[in-house]
């Protein structure tokens, strides 16, 4: 699988220090903000972003033909490093990018300076297997990581049990629906910022039904994540989570609690998403945090 063609970018200048930025699952690069971005390159930093493997204008898999798993995925964070000369970089990583880049900094600790890891879950929790728990309405064992909030269950259950949308303004539609939940409730959500990044999300794709193949990846190896390894992370750790997390609330001071030194930032207002309205607040702390 070391042949599927990666998508990336790069912004700033090469003798900037570097960070790669890491999505979440089924998720295009440039769900990073341009904003966002800039802010960071303006703070004297060499920005990468890049669409994973079955997503954006990255390459597209038959998995059934060429199954992968999560593994493959992880490691093409070396081979986008690779590939821009990095021997090492800082992390900064959103959802279940978080998982990648934990564990990245515990399997390769050279080639990480520092990580940040935004709306994310801890290494080994078994966060997918919660949330499937919680829409198939099964009870959660003892010491699991809390469950997504009910608007969360609510409209992936709803979802689940809908015919596919029919056209393309209808999957549009559906994307902007899952955008507001993801958006949170805590600041003003923009439907005409979102249907401009649903449309880009949606027009740049090589096949959007294909990002779905990362959830047979994570079945194809359901024991992806390590167990009890975070405390081997030696990179300096910034955890993030916005104070209105649908997805993962309360994710992030466990993550903190079980990496060494790891410091815990609450965004107020944010939820799983990136609005406009944080990303001063976000690149301030980042760039202090990969400040070398």
């Amino acid at each position: 699988m070391q042949n599927v063609n990666i998508w990336s970018e790069e912004f700033g200048a090469e003798t900037d220090a570097p960070i790669l930025l890491i999505m979440g699952s089924m998720s295009q690069g440039i769900l990073w903000p341009d904003e966002f971005v800039g802010r960071l390159t303006a703070g004297d930093r060499r920005v990468i972003r890049y669409d994973h493997r079955d997503t954006g204008m990255s390459g597209t898999v038959d998995f059934e033909a060429e199954p992968y798993t999560w593994d493959d995925i992880k490691n093409d964070v070396y081979r986008v490093m690779d590939a821009h000369g990095l021997e090492s970089a800082h992390l900064v990583c959103h959802s279940a990018g978080g998982l990648l880049g934990q564990f990245v900094a515990v399997e390769r600790p050279e080639r990480v300076r520092s990580l940040t890891v935004i709306g994310s879950s801890p290494l080994g929790g078994g966060e997918g297997q919660v949330i499937m728990r919680a829409l198939m309405g099964q009870p959660q064992p003892e010491g699991s990581l809390p469950e997504p909030a009910p608007e969360f269950v609510a409209f992936y259950r709803t979802l689940m049990a809908a015919p596919p949308p029919a056209d393309r303004r209808a999957r549009i539609d559906g994307m902007i629906a899952e955008q507001r939940l993801l958006h949170g409730t805590g600041l003003p959500f923009d439907e005409d910022a979102a249907r401009r990044l649903q449309e880009r999300i949606y027009d740049r794709a090589r096949d959007l039904s294909a990002a779905a193949n990362h959830r047979l990846a994570a079945m194809a190896k359901p024991d992806f994540e390590p167990v009890g390894v975070l405390h081997q992370v030696k990179a300096p750790t910034l955890v993030i989570e916005g104070s209105h997390e649908p997805a993962k609330p309360g994710h992030s001071a466990i993550i903190a609690e079980q990496i060494p030194g790891a410091r815990l930032m609450i965004v107020a207002g944010m939820g799983h998403t990136l609005p406009p309205e944080v990303h001063e607040e976000l690149a301030a702390a980042i760039l202090a945090h990969t400040a070398e």
